[in-house]
């Protein structure tokens, strides 16, 4: 974990693309997508099933190891309104399980804007915490200190004449977009003109490695 501030708090970056937060005892993540796979088989598409229960014990490390007290998903856990009742046997316990022994509070996405069975937990549109606003999707108006997802961020840099993609965090000195956490999820470059209008021109794209946290400007 790579501590930085953000907000006038201090932050911890983990490079499996979550947030801690430790004077709250708080992990923060986005977009996990959970049943994503199920809901393309249920169009024709078939995918490997495996995709809620990965993303699912990856989180359960990373709350173990950081004895987290308390969750917020910044939206778009679920992939569609009705995934937690998809999820396997195995998958709804682990989640369950998670759910009664933290504060779990689920934040609504476009893509999850009812959650009808939430496996436990509470769910909300934002949330206002220590200053922090807490959303699915940053909105370029707001002034105060904001935490999202929604775009999956990755940065695409050339290492040794070959292009590598990362997922990262992207930071102004107001907005901080969290990568997806989910395992069935692709990334949006930070140079897209979506993210940008959202975020600003003034950002950063963020990967903690080890003891520090590399920043790479975005283009102008």
């Amino acid at each position: 974990m790579v501590p930085f501030s953000f907000g006038n708090h201090a932050l911890m970056a983990l490079p499996e693309g979550a947030v801690f937060w430790p004077a709250r005892g708080a992990l923060l993540v986005a977009d996990l997508h959970l049943e994503k796979a199920s809901w393309f088989a249920s169009k024709g598409q078939l995918l490997p099933p495996y995709d809620s229960m990965a993303t699912l014990a990856a989180l359960e490390v990373l709350v173990r190891r950081t004895k987290a007290r308390e969750i917020w998903c910044l939206g778009d856990s679920f992939h569609d309104v009705a995934g937690c009742d998809r999820l396997p046997v195995a998958a709804q316990e682990t989640l369950r399980g998670l759910t009664m022994e933290t504060r779990w509070t689920w934040i609504t996405g476009n893509h999850d804007p009812a959650i009808l069975d939430r496996c436990g937990g509470e769910v909300v549109e934002e949330a206002l915490v220590d200053g922090l606003v807490l959303r699915h999707e940053a909105d370029p108006r707001e002034a105060r200190s904001e935490l999202s997802g929604h775009f999956h961020p990755k940065l695409r840099v050339r290492v040794r004449g070959r292009q590598v993609a990362r997922r990262c965090f992207v930071a102004t000195a107001t907005k901080l977009v969290l990568p997806a956490f989910g395992s069935l999820t692709g990334g949006l470059d930070v140079d897209h003109p979506a993210l940008r209008a959202a975020v600003g021109r003034e950002g950063q794209a963020l990967i903690p490695v080890e003891d520090r946290l590399l920043r790479f400007p975005l283009a102008a």
